[in-house]
């Protein structure tokens, strides 16, 4: 918005810094930061009275959960949607196709995790919204996404697969790049839901694989970087690093009232929207595979659960103490902070990996 109304003024260099993308991102990170501040713990006072057991605690995982976890309120994942949608509405520029459609998938999936939510508080009961129905509407929203995405890709890359680091390597999947991009998208948003078990567990890797991906929206936005770092050209992705410094402020914002102990949970809401956005941000950009890479921790806690269900059903017996395999480590005796703040460090460690494929020369 700002970038328009600054465009209608002969206002000098100063309203030429909006012109910027790096300048309209630091100020969407820092609405974003604010925004989560100021409205944080009224939300949070809300949600606790309206939510009178909180979010309902596994019976089956691990005893410390339902002694200092029980009646925690939920939809936190509103404070970030809010802080995210109001710094990128400020900040972006809204005729960006890319900004548009990742905003969509946010959106949506953020709307099925509240659904999701609200069954699930309101019946003090795990049962929300079935599986089915989550995929099948997930799924929709992706695929609306992944047409979009195709029709907004230069015509040399459209329906093509990217590898990193091997730029002359594209694999053409043709009409099967929609359905590749519905399960790279709803696949990521499935992956943070299941990795957000603990406090603070899931939202800063999730900052971590955005920030990366947004470092990569703005180097494949540019034809010196891509000439450079030897990347594919995808003009207008470089308008997605201020959706995702948006989303950086707000996460911190958030994860101030996440930290352990937490006094709310971002719930469906949020995990469903982050992980949908990250999958939309790859989708968008051409990678993919890095986001594989960025975002290990999701895909070993969605492997996790995987591998327990179908060795169950073939053996009756369990791989891990317990799954997604952040339980396991607990069951194993990790303390929850020791936990958080591995995995942390284990998503740094991978995010520097993704960033390496850019340059190899």
């Amino acid at each position: 918005m700002l970038y328009w109304l600054t465009g209608l003024s002969d206002g000098g260099d100063f309203f030429n810094l909006f012109r910027y993308i790096t300048f309209r991102a630091g100020g969407a990170f820092f609405t974003a930061l604010i925004f989560g501040f100021i409205f944080g713990r009224p939300l949070i006072d809300f949600l606790r009275r309206r939510q009178r057991f909180g979010q309902p605690i596994r019976t089956d995982g691990p005893e410390s959960h339902i002694q200092t976890k029980a009646g925690t309120p939920t939809m936190g994942g509103l404070l970030i949607l809010s802080a995210l949608g109001f710094a990128t509405f400020l900040w972006a520029r809204l005729d960006n196709p890319y900004v548009l459609i990742t905003l969509f998938v946010t959106a949506a999936f953020g709307g099925l995790g509240f659904a999701d939510d609200y069954a699930k508080v309101t019946k003090n009961s795990h049962a929300g919204v079935s599986g089915r129905v989550r995929i099948l509407l997930g799924l929709l929203i992706a695929g609306i996404a992944g047409t979009a995405a195709a029709w907004s890709h230069p015509e040399d890359l459209t329906g093509q697969l990217a590898f990193p680091i091997y730029a002359e390597l594209l694999i053409n999947l043709g009409i099967f790049f929609v359905p590749f991009s519905m399960l790279v998208i709803v696949g990521a948003a499935n992956a943070v839901n299941l990795t957000d078990g603990l406090d603070g567990l899931a939202i800063m890797p999730v900052m971590i694989a955005a920030g990366t991906l947004g470092v990569i929206a703005y180097a494949v936005g540019r034809t010196d970087f891509t000439e450079y770092l030897g990347v594919h050209y995808v003009p207008g992705t470089g308008e997605l690093l201020i959706f995702v410094a948006a989303l950086i402020g707000g996460g911190l914002g958030f994860l101030w009232f996440n930290a352990p102990p937490a006094a709310v949970f971002m719930g469906d809401t949020g995990s469903l929207a982050l992980g949908g956005a990250l999958g939309s941000i790859a989708v968008m950009t051409k990678h993919e595979i890095v986001l594989a890479i960025v975002g290990g921790i999701f895909v070993a806690e969605a492997l996790s659960v995987i591998i327990q269900v179908m060795y169950f059903k073939r053996t009756g017996k369990r791989v891990f103490l317990m799954a997604p395999i952040h339980h396991h480590f607990e069951k194993r005796g990790w303390a929850e902070p020791q936990i958080v703040i591995r995995f942390w460090i284990i998503s740094l460690i991978l995010a520097l990996i993704g960033l390496a494929t850019l340059k190899v020369r």
